[in-house]
């Protein structure tokens, strides 16, 4: 008798084809399931807007440097700032000695804020097609430019006793001078209405007044910080050389003495500052056995009057070893977009190197890493890397594709 068979093979066929099937979804469906986290451990399945829990009327940290605090008025929760942050009425901002801020109010106004300063934003809030924005500086310094305002708009900044209205078009200074134990105004551009218990006065372009004992006191013109000379910027001098200072006068006629402070900080931290001399009456300052290693200067000026004027824009200069042969290298390259023309690099080198981006620069850690925030203004940008020793190296990075080619 003829065996007849089962169709097993051809079962075995369909069991096979199904179950590939089946795997292959299920594999897919793990895919999907995986993205998807990935996605939403990333904000990437947000749809609600990045400013969706922004308060109505909120001013904004757009940029920022160093150790930079937040203190909330409504939870008295203190932030520290690493990414653009809103701030609302009544929060306190605070830098430390190393940090730095800028503010975007809702008038468009931009509020720079002094390393060791603490200021309150006491109202921002729009109303009848105007804004009224006010600022109080507790301490340290603050810088405020304007654009153009409406009629129903406000700006003002107080300072001591005084309640500053800052009109539109106006590049101006305030600052609490802790050792006279008064305030102090400075316009480069525009004008400011001051009012000091009744009194009103307004400060136009390069002027200073200053604010002592519930009054304001006679207006002066604006006085410059002097012009450092030599060392120039970024220059290298062997070690066991003197390193003389020098300076020109920030006006012609103006009989002034002079503060000077060199730091091993471009902060200019207390615990940095190497030497520190004031009424200095000559416009050159030697010094003598400076170690290898970079270092920083500034100026600014005082008049007989008694004003002084803001400190100059740093110079640095490296005192390096007679030789230099050791090569540096720049790897791990790292850029994160922030926002508009602004990226944080990161990467690594030798430690203790000095790195420099679009004016910018850092201190690397003992591991050899870096980490910059940059203004930039084209995709390429150029890292300069130097040590103590004057060894230098310079790259050409890409903040687009992160790629770094050696100069």
């Amino acid at each position: 008798m003829e065996k007849k068979y089962r169709g097993f093979y051809v079962d075995w066929w369909q069991i096979r084809r199904s179950t590939v099937y089946s795997g292959v979804a299920i594999f897919l469906l793990v895919i999907l399931l995986g993205c998807g986290w990935w996605l939403w451990r990333n904000n990437f399945l947000n749809v609600a807007p990045a400013d969706a829990e922004t308060p109505k009327d909120a001013a904004k940290v757009i940029a920022f440097e160093g150790d930079v605090r937040i203190v909330r008025a409504a939870t008295r929760e203190t932030i520290l700032v690493t990414k653009p942050t809103f701030v609302s009425a009544g929060d306190t901002i605070q830098t430390q000695a190393d940090g730095r801020a800028q503010v975007q109010m809702i008038d468009g106004s931009m509020l720079s804020i002094r390393p060791d300063s603490t200021i309150v934003i006491r109202d921002s809030a729009s109303i009848f097609g105007g804004t009224n924005v006010r600022v109080v500086l507790d301490d340290g310094q603050i810088n405020v430019k304007t654009q153009d305002q409406t009629e129903a708009s406000e700006n003002v900044v107080e300072v001591l006793e005084s309640e500053n209205r800052v009109m539109a078009q106006t590049d101006a200074s305030f600052n609490i001078n802790e050792q006279k134990g008064s305030g102090e105004i400075r316009i480069s551009r525009g004008g400011v209405e001051s009012n000091v218990g009744g009194e009103r006065v307004v400060i136009g372009e390069n002027e200073f007044a200053a604010v002592s004992n519930g009054r304001i006191m006679p207006k002066e013109r604006l006085l410059d910080a002097p012009k450092p000379v030599a060392p120039a910027n970024s220059e290298q001098i062997t070690a066991a050389s003197d390193v003389s200072f020098r300076w020109q006068k920030p006006e012609a006629n103006s009989a002034v003495n002079f503060y000077l402070q060199v730091s091993k900080s471009p902060f200019f931290v207390a615990d940095a500052i190497i030497i520190e001399r004031d009424n200095l009456t000559n416009q050159i300052f030697t010094l003598a056995n400076l170690a290898p290693g970079t270092y920083y200067w500034r100026l600014r000026a005082a008049a007989t009057s008694g004003q002084t004027s803001d400190w100059g824009e740093p110079w640095k200069f490296t005192i390096v070893k007679p030789a230099a042969s050791e090569t540096l290298t720049g790897t791990d390259w790292q850029v994160e977009a922030v926002g508009g023309s602004i990226y944080l690099v990161g990467g690594r080198t030798q430690p203790g190197a000095t790195v420099r981006i679009a004016g910018r620069e850092v201190f690397t850690a003992a591991n050899g890493s870096f980490r910059l925030q940059i203004s930039a203004g084209s995709p390429n940008v150029t890292v300069e890397i130097s040590d103590e020793s004057g060894n230098r190296s310079r790259y050409n990075l890409n903040l687009n594709s992160v790629r770094a080619v050696r100069q």
